[in-house]
């Protein structure tokens, strides 16, 4: 049950790397505006996760 919850919300995720080489996972349906991964907003990386912060810098 937990792995069907959990590869359900998978799949509606997108990982985007900004312009700055940073990283992001993101929910696709946040980011219904964005036309190239380098023109991600301040406002639509808010709604993501910076991943260098979940995996540290030796990742």
């Amino acid at each position: 049950m937990k792995g069907e919850v959990i590869s359900k919300e998978f799949q509606k995720m997108v990982w985007i790397k900004d312009k700055d080489g940073k990283e992001y996972a993101c929910y696709i349906d946040d980011l219904k505006n964005i036309k190239r991964k380098e023109d991600l907003t301040e406002e639509e990386k808010a709604k993501c996760t910076d991943l260098s912060v979940v995996l540290g810098d030796s990742w």
